[in-house]
């Protein structure tokens, strides 16, 4: 009989793979497909590997009292999740952190760097609303329109987010809808045609879905072309500044031209 073993010690990533951690709402059902589609692209163009590894904090109805709830959990996801020693943590629910008030993601982002430090595992830390705000200002945007699934309360605190950061919205179109799993069964195929409803006199670029559980990626290409603006989402957004905090360049096909590369940064354009 021949004894079995057990090894002890963690298994080494080799150089060309990066651990990418998630926190994401408990009815969350799109980050988890949207992003790992992005950087499968990614890894096509690029030959690096991603893998992805989630932490849960329950949220089933987008309303103000659940997001606040949401939030204070994310020091205890941040550290469960960090257990994989993942290189990257994203914080992947938008509006939660928006209904903390105007910059509100410095604080969030902060608290989830300083609990997987104390864990023990170190990492780049970006959430979504960091990422929209961010993505839009080092592409030079300072108009945009934007598509939200939320009841209008919640539609106009993240337009007011966005202006916090010195974009103006010109125009939001709300769909209404609070119960966490609708929005993420909405049919993204009909996202260019309520885009093109928006008011975009002037606009910099649009905001396809300004959520991280309403579908949109098989939308975005489509979208800008038929808009003529770059079209960003909380997931591009979020996917973008993910490769930023890792150091690759963008090099996905068929999700905008801010993940092919196809957008400097207004410091480098300006360079």
């Amino acid at each position: 009989m021949s004894a079995v073993t057990c090894e002890t010690f963690p298994e080494q990533k080799d150089a060309k793979t990066s651990r990418i951690g998630l926190i994401v709402p408990s009815s969350n059902t799109t980050m988890e497909t949207e992003l790992p589609e992005l950087f499968r692209r990614q890894s096509e163009a690029t030959g690096h590997h991603y893998t992805f590894h989630s932490a849960r904090a329950a949220l089933k109805n987008v309303n103000r009292e659940e997001l606040l709830a949401m939030v204070d959990k994310a020091g205890e996801c941040a550290r469960a999740v960090s257990d994989a020693a993942v290189d990257v943590i994203a914080y992947a629910c938008l509006v939660a952190v928006m209904a903390q008030g105007p910059n509100s993601h410095e604080k969030s982002e902060k608290i989830i760097a300083s609990a997987a430090e104390e864990n023990g595992h170190p990492a780049a830390v970006s959430s979504s609303a960091g990422a929209l705000v961010r993505t839009l200002q080092s592409i030079g945007a300072r108009k945009v329109s934007m598509v939200a699934p939320y009841m209008l309360p919640l539609t106009q605190m993240v337009r007011e987010y966005i202006e916090g950061a010195g974009i103006e919205v010109v125009d939001a179109i709300s769909l209404e809808v609070d119960d966490n799993l609708a929005v993420g069964a909405l049919d993204p195929q009909k996202l260019p045609m309520i885009a093109q409803g928006l008011n975009r006199e002037g606009i910099d670029a649009v905001i396809l879905s300004a959520c991280v559980q309403m579908p949109s990626l098989p939308a975005v290409q489509k979208a800008e072309d038929l808009l003529g603006v770059p079209v960003i989402t909380a997931a591009t957004a979020t996917a973008y500044e993910i490769l930023k905090a890792l150091g690759h360049e963008p090099s996905i096909a068929g999700a905008g031209g801010l993940l092919s590369g196809a957008y400097a940064p207004v410091a480098s354009r300006r360079a």
